[in-house]
C-alpha cells in the first residue's frame, strides 16, 4: 500500500513525539494541527508599486525593441504562450499545453479559453498565427532567429494553434514569454504600420495590467486589468513607471520609500550595496537566470580603422576586465571570454584567445604597429569617437576608462554620449559610429540571444539589437546555421565551441564583462522576483506583504 508521507507515522511518529516531549500535554494539540491543517492567507489586495526605470523610454513597443527599459516598461500590458521556472523549464501561460512531434517538425499549442484583450476581444488562435508570422518575425529583433524555421501557423480552430517546422528547433520553447515574444491583438495591428500604430505607446495586450496614460518625462501608469485570465490576480491596484535622471535622487526615493523598485543598474552599483544594508530593502541578483547577459565594446567593422582584425584585437587586449568590474560595476559582475555567456554551461567554453592578459598593453601597441598605424610626433596613431551607452553612470565611467586606456596606446578617444533614440538611430539605422559600449542578453540558448550579434542574416538596417558591427564570416553563418539544427547536445556543444574560438579571434567585439544586475526592492511588496526574467516577468504575483 502506498500512502503520501507528510510526515511522521506509526512506529516512527510516535518516536517522534516521545523524543520531542509532544506525547504527553501536547498530542492532542498535535492532533488537531494534523486534522485542521492551516489555511494560507489570502493575499493581499490593492496598493500601488512605484517602479523606476533608467533612462527614459523612447516607446513601449516591446514587440519591436528589446531594450531593457521599454522591456521594463511595457511588459506589464501583454501574456505570452508560456511562462518559466527558475530552472527554465516552460509553464503554462496563454497556452494551456503543448505538444512537440516525435521528429520535432510539429508543435501543437492549446490555447486558453477565457483570454480576452485589454479592449474586451477574445484572444484565439488567429492572434498567435498574426503575432508570431507578422509581427514577432518581421519587426522584433530577436523573432527572426527564434522562429526562423517556421514556416507556417495554422488555425484548426479558435483555440488550436499548429507551429510547422522546417526543421527542428528545441530553441523555440525557450523564446515564448511575454518579454521576449509578446501576443498583440491582430484585429488592432493588422494591414497598420506595425512600427508607428498608436498602440506601440499605448498598448493592448492580454497581461495583467491596463495601460491608462503615458505623461513624458514623469510617469507611465498601468491599472489591474480585472479581467486577467489568472483569477484573482494581479493583486496591485496600479503599476506607476517613473524615470529619474539623476542617479543619487533615484536612490534617494527608494531609500524614503517614495519609489519601491529598480534593477538592471537602476541606481549606481555602488548605492545598491548601500541600500542592502537598510532594513527596509532588500538587493538581490536573482532574476536574472535567463539573460545571460554580456558587456562589450563594438566596432563598426564596415570602415576604419576596425575593418583591421589587428586593431579590433589590440583595443580587446588594451582592456582591464578585472579592474573594470571591480571599481566600475562594484563586483557585480565576473570577466567574459567570448560571445557566450559561462552559464551556458553546455555550450561555453573557455579555450579561445585569452585577452585578459598581464602584458595586454604591450601587446596592443605591437599590434597597432602591425597594422600600419604608427605614432606621430605628438604620439598619436589615430583618433575615435566612442558611443556611450546612454544607461546611466557605470556607462559614462566606462567610457572614460576606455578614453585614458586608449591614450596610452597612442589613440585619441572623443566620448559622444546621447539620448536612447539618438543613440539606437546613430548605431543601428544611419550605422554613423566608429566604436560603442552595449550589453545585450544571450537568454537560455544561443540561437535567442548570440546568433543576432553574429550571424550576417543579422545585418538589418533600422532594426536595434542585433548584428551593429556589420562583421559577417561564411564559416561563423555556417556553424550557427548547424548548431540551430542539430539534434545531438555533443555535436551541437561543438559546433558552438569552434563558433567562439573563431569569433573571440576576429574580435568584431571586445567582450568585458559578465553582469550580474541588483535588483533593490521595499520590503513593504512581496513576491517581487517570482522567475528567472525577475522584473521583466508580467509581475502579476506581486502584492502587498
Amino acid at each position: 500500500m502506498n500512502e503520501p508521507h507528510s510526515g511522521p507515522t506509526g512506529t516512527t511518529r510516535r518516536n517522534f513525539l516521545r523524543t520531542t516531549g509532544l506525547a504527553t500535554a501536547g498530542a492532542a494539540t498535535a492532533s488537531l494541527m494534523v486534522r485542521r491543517p492551516a489555511v494560507a492567507a489570502e493575499p493581499k489586495r490593492g496598493g500601488t508599486l512605484v517602479h523606476l526605470i533608467q533612462p527614459e523610454v523612447p516607446t513601449l513597443a516591446t514587440y519591436m525593441s528589446t531594450s531593457s527599459p521599454v522591456s521594463q516598461a511595457g511588459t506589464r500590458a501583454y501574456a505570452g504562450l508560456l511562462e518559466y521556472d527558475f530552472d527554465l523549464n516552460p509553464k503554462p501561460s496563454l497556452a494551456e499545453s503543448w505538444k512537440v512531434s516525435d521528429d520535432g517538425l510539429t508543435v501543437t499549442f492549446k490555447l486558453r479559453k477565457d483570454v480576452v484583450f485589454h479592449d474586451g476581444k477574445p484572444f484565439t488562435s488567429a492572434d498567435v498565427q498574426f503575432g508570431v508570422m507578422e509581427v514577432l518575425k518581421g519587426v522584433h529583433p530577436r523573432g527572426p532567429g527564434s522562429f526562423r524555421e517556421v514556416t507556417r501557423v495554422e488555425t484548426p480552430d479558435a483555440h488550436t494553434a499548429v507551429f510547422r517546422l522546417g526543421n527542428p528547433a528545441p530553441y523555440m520553447l525557450m523564446a515564448l514569454s511575454s518579454y521576449e515574444s509578446p501576443i498583440v491583438p491582430k484585429h488592432l495591428f493588422q494591414g497598420s504600420d506595425l512600427r508607428n500604430s498608436k498602440h506601440a505607446n499605448e498598448p493592448v495586450g492580454a497581461g495583467p495590467y491596463k495601460f491608462v496614460e503615458w505623461k513624458r518625462g514623469q510617469y507611465i501608469r498601468f491599472d489591474r486589468f480585472d479581467k486577467y485570465f489568472k483569477k484573482g490576480q494581479p493583486y496591485l491596484d496600479r503599476i506607476v513607471q517613473r524615470s529619474i535622471a539623476d542617479s543619487a535622487t533615484r536612490t534617494a526615493v527608494l531609500e524614503r520609500g517614495e519609489a519601491h523598485l529598480t534593477g538592471f543598474g537602476g541606481v549606481p552599483y555602488s548605492d545598491a550595496k548601500a541600500l542592502g544594508k537598510l532594513p527596509h530593502l532588500t538587493v538581490t541578483t536573482k532574476g536574472y537566470e535567463m539573460f545571460s547577459t554580456l558587456t562589450w565594446l563594438e566596432f563598426n567593422t564596415r570602415k576604419p580603422p576596425f575593418d583591421n582584425k589587428k586593431v579590433r584585437q589590440a583595443i580587446a587586449y588594451a582592456m582591464d576586465r578585472q579592474w573594470i568590474i571591480d571599481n566600475i560595476w562594484f563586483g557585480f559582475g565576473k570577466v567574459a571570454t567570448g560571445p557566450i555567456n559561462s552559464n551556458l554551461k553546455q555550450f561555453y567554453t573557455a579555450d579561445v584567445r585569452n585577452y585578459q592578459v598581464p602584458d595586454g598593453l604591450e601587446l596592443a601597441n605591437r599590434l597597432l604597429d602591425e597594422a600600419g598605424h604608427k605614432r606621430n610626433g605628438s604620439g598619436v596613431r589615430f583618433e575615435l569617437v566612442h558611443d556611450l551607452t546612454p544607461y546611466g553612470e557605470e556607462w559614462q565611467r566606462f567610457g572614460e576608462y576606455v578614453k585614458q586606456r586608449l591614450d596610452q596606446l597612442g589613440i585619441k578617444v572623443t566620448l559622444r554620449y546621447e539620448d536612447v533614440a539618438t543613440w539606437l538611430r546613430r548605431v543601428y539605422t544611419d550605422l554613423d559610429f566608429q566604436m560603442t559600449s552595449n550589453w545585450l542578453h544571450g537568454f537560455a540558448d544561443p540561437v535567442i540571444g548570440v546568433h543576432r550579434n553574429y550571424h550576417s542574416s543579422f545585418i538589418k538596417k533600422g532594426t536595434v539589437f542585433v548584428n551593429g558591427t556589420g562583421w559577417s564570416s561564411p564559416r561563423t553563418d555556417q556553424l550557427m546555421d548547424k548548431a540551430a539544427v542539430e539534434p545531438d547536445a555533443t555535436k551541437r556543444a561543438a559546433l558552438y565551441k569552434e563558433l567562439q574560438k573563431l569569433l573571440v579571434e576576429e574580435a568584431p567585439i571586445a567582450w568585458i564583462l559578465e553582469n550580474k544586475f541588483p535588483t533593490v526592492y521595499n520590503n513593504k511588496f512581496a513576491d517581487v522576483i517570482a522567475g528567472p526574467l525577475g522584473i521583466l516577468e508580467t509581475l502579476d504575483q506581486v502584492r502587498l506583504a
